[in-house]
């Protein structure tokens, strides 16, 4: 599968009027996965490393995850049907003698995934298939910055 996925990186945020857009992608191009804004907001923070109060529900999934020895590996953004984009979750657990792996992947939710991959500082993927599909945004993007409008 190594061949067939490119890795990407949230390159903006920004609020939007149905929730929040995020800027997905490299060099080559840049798409949009709009998610809730409360998501946009949670992948904002772990982005920039901002402290909260309390731990937020992917904090949570993060501390199980290191209590049974779990790792995030990569997230893998890997199709779009009906205007819904779909994700993996690539997980490695190792036995106690680190002489065995397993890994896992799950289904979930891209801003899960991407989440998730913010606050472990994890490796995105998109696989070539849904990046030679999506539109183009990176002249969106590059028009947002220039304006100074907030797009982290």
């Amino acid at each position: 599968m190594k061949n067939d996925v490119m890795q990407v990186q949230i390159r903006g945020i920004l609020p939007a009027n149905s929730g929040c857009a995020l800027f997905v992608g490299n060099e080559e191009k840049v798409f949009v996965i709009q998610v809730e804004p409360q998501m946009g907001a949670v992948i904002r923070m772990f982005l920039h490393d901002t402290p909260k109060e309390r731990p937020l529900t992917h904090d949570l999934i993060n501390r199980i995850f290191q209590g049974f020895g779990i790792t995030v590996e990569r997230v893998i953004i890997t199709d779009l049907k009906s205007s819904t984009y779909f994700a993996r979750l690539v997980l490695q657990q190792q036995n106690e003698l680190h002489t065995e792996r397993k890994i896992v992947e799950l289904d979930a939710r891209p801003s899960d995934c991407l989440a998730i991959a913010a606050a472990q500082k994890k490796p995105i993927f998109v696989t070539t298939r849904l990046f030679e599909q999506v539109e183009d945004m990176t002249e969106v993007l590059n028009k947002i910055n220039e304006t100074g409008t907030e797009a982290d």
